[in-house]
């Protein structure tokens, strides 16, 4: 199974709305194969709790104008991880310590990868190692 063309068109325009409020490491997998729930998977890395929240906040707004909602939201009470349901597309914006320790790329590595082409502000140091992180073993 592939993911739907609709599941990565908004993949692509929930990236390009994170890139806008200088979301980082932003990766997004096709987990059709792997999942019944979901075609794809984004998943974005914030500096603060401040920006996670500017970040979902963007992703909702972008996907609301083409008249999509998520069915559910969770995690926005700590603003660490935030999870955005939208049926095909499940997006995480998390810290940088949560990305880090859950490592979500490692766990989906086997999936395609679907290819972004947001524009994201420059990575420091600490971007760095969140990627390098989800990228060993």
């Amino acid at each position: 199974m592939v993911a739907t063309d609709r599941a990565i068109e908004l993949t692509h325009l929930a990236a390009e709305a994170a890139a806008d409020k200088l979301g980082a490491n932003i990766v997004a997998f096709d987990v059709s194969d792997q999942l019944a729930i979901a075609d794809t998977f984004l998943i974005v890395t914030a500096k603060n709790e401040r920006q996670v929240g500017a970040v979902v906040d963007a992703i909702e707004e972008r996907l609301l104008a083409q008249k999509v909602k998520p069915l559910r939201r969770e995690g926005d009470r700590e603003a660490r991880w935030v999870l955005l349901d939208y049926g095909d597309l499940i997006v995480h914006v998390q810290h940088p310590d949560e990305r880090r320790l859950y490592a979500l790329e490692r766990l989906w590595r086997d999936c395609p990868p679907i290819e972004l082409t947001v524009v994201e502000a420059p990575a420091d140091a600490s971007d760095e190692d969140v990627r390098l992180e989800g990228e060993r073993e």
